[in-house]
């Protein structure tokens, strides 16, 4: 896998950042935690060297003077939104945070539900909350919100929120996903803090849109196409080029909130220390980006895997049409189209040319390895044994799981567990080299290839099984699908 960011130097000068703004606000700073404090796949799939982990393993060091505030909206308990990288809703995801945090040595100290209007399912959420120990506060929804800022900045906008109780000089405001109000929330504590008597200070910590990368910088497009459902828009900060006279790039809620900020921090102080939404920024993640090259072809490639996403999802009815036009209007700004992705080609060629539904891998130098469904092994399963046998140099005409083997697993899915479909699956083939390494050195060999099928790309022609898909994500492979499902086995 090629790097094309500098870790190290990010959890330096990142953390180093952080503590000059809470100095600049003293005892008190709310944190806005924009994307994941950890598992964040996405910048590790568009900054390659980037590490899921890496904003956590930073505010890890000032775990001991500060408390986590979990965020989560009405609306996407209403609707039972889901993590489409975990596949859990986002109530569960709350308590998979709360866990993981508390495991980490975070005092997480509240759940906020935001977009409150009387969702009978939110208020069950709370019930159950509050059952597990979980102090709990409502949000409410302000209408004209962002624009009315005489309402918003009233005991009848902010003011009618509940105030929610802190005791650590910073807390950190993050949620499971976008849009579920996390500014809100900070920006609400501010004017309930200060009717209260209590100095606070505010900044967002948003790795996306990198404010210094071009407004059409791969990276930046890449972002837009992982928020396509939300209609986010990357935007050149208006009032960063008025005050400072340079071009920093922002996207629309934040800019749209910015009149909010202002209005409230004038209240406060008299004045707004921040002259743009930039300005509210600690990012710093555009300084340690090492190889230019390697994060834009990383870049354009999510924008790809978004885009079948979205297909994926139309598919299987859960989706929507203005989604995936959207993000092949992105196609035209990144100047590519899915033919860039060199597995797609390959994979639909092979299966124009056998009849069969097909797989294509681009290994660690470049090399394209397909495969095709056969009477054994389905497509994924097929190029998984081939990669890892081209990369451990072993002879493609080796057969390294014997038929005679193969059958009796077929069997079994089919008498006993009633499957419709006999060939194996990733997770069975892998089960099957493991057994076999064990006295076959073709096997053990192929075996220890597996970490080098990390950041390869994979296309397959045909959707694939929760199981084939989780193998792949947990190999750290980005794979992509044709919109066509299978006859279900």
């Amino acid at each position: 896998m090629k790097y094309g960011f500098d870790n190290e130097k990010y959890l330096t000068i990142q953390s180093e950042h952080i503590k000059e703004r809470i100095a600049q606000f003293g005892n008190k700073l709310y944190l806005e935690l924009g994307g994941k404090l950890f598992d964040d796949y996405h910048a590790s799939r568009v900054l390659p060297g980037f590490q899921p982990d890496s904003k956590l393993r930073m505010l890890s060091q000032l775990a001991d003077h500060a408390e986590i505030i979990i965020v989560i909206s009405a609306l996407d308990i209403e609707k039972n939104k889901v993590r489409n990288d975990l596949g859990i809703t986002y109530d569960e995801d709350v308590l998979r945070l709360r866990d993981e945090f508390q495991r980490r040595s975070f005092l997480v100290s509240s759940v906020v539900i935001t977009h409150y209007n009387g969702q009978s399912s939110a208020a069950a959420f709370r019930q159950k909350l509050e059952r597990m120990g979980i102090r709990t506060y409502y949000h409410y929804t302000i209408d004209g919100y962002p624009t009315n800022v005489e309402l918003i900045d009233s005991d009848e906008g902010f003011g009618r929120n509940d105030y929610v109780e802190t005791t650590r000089p910073l807390v950190i405001v993050t949620a499971p996903g976008p849009g579920s109000g996390k500014m809100a929330v900070c920006l609400s504590q501010l004017y309930n803090e200060h009717k209260r008597g209590i100095v606070a200070g505010y900044a967002k910590f948003e790795t996306f849109p990198v404010w210094n990368l071009p407004l059409k910088h791969p990276v930046n497009i890449a972002y837009e196409a992982a928020t396509a459902d939300l209609n986010d828009v990357n935007m050149i900060d208006p009032f960063h080029l008025e005050a400072y006279g340079k071009t920093a790039i922002n996207y629309n809620r934040d800019i749209e909130i910015y009149p909010v900020l202002n209005a409230l921090f004038e209240g406060i102080y008299g004045e707004n220390p921040y002259k743009s939404p930039t300005d509210m920024g600690v990012n710093m993640v555009g300084f340690c980006i090492s190889d230019d090259e390697v994060c834009s072809k990383a870049s354009k490639d999510e924008i790809i895997r978004r885009y079948y996403t979205a297909l994926n999802r139309l598919a299987s009815g859960d989706g929507n049409n203005s989604e995936v036009s959207k993000i092949a209007l992105l196609f035209k700004q990144a100047k590519i189209d899915t033919s860039y992705r060199k597995v797609t080609t390959a994979s639909r060629e092979r299966a124009e040319q056998s009849g069969h539904y097909c797989s294509a891998i681009e290994l660690e130098d470049g090399t394209i390895i397909t495969a095709e469904q056969g009477e054994l092994l389905g497509p994924s399963a097929a190029l998984l044994l081939n990669a890892i046998k081209h990369l451990a140099g072993i002879d493609h005409s080796i057969k390294l799981i014997p038929q005679h083997m193969i059958e009796p697993i077929q069997h079994t899915k089919t008498a006993y567990l009633r499957s419709r479909n006999p060939r194996l699956h990733t997770d069975e083939v892998l089960v099957a080299l493991s057994v076999l390494s064990t006295h076959d050195e073709n096997c053990r060999r192929a075996l220890e290839m597996l970490p080098r099928l990390k950041g390869c790309q994979v296309h397959s022609t045909v959707m694939l099984g929760e199981i084939d898909q989780k193998i792949f994500k947990k190999l750290g492979v980005g794979l992509t699908c044709d919109p066509k499902r299978k006859i279900k086995a």
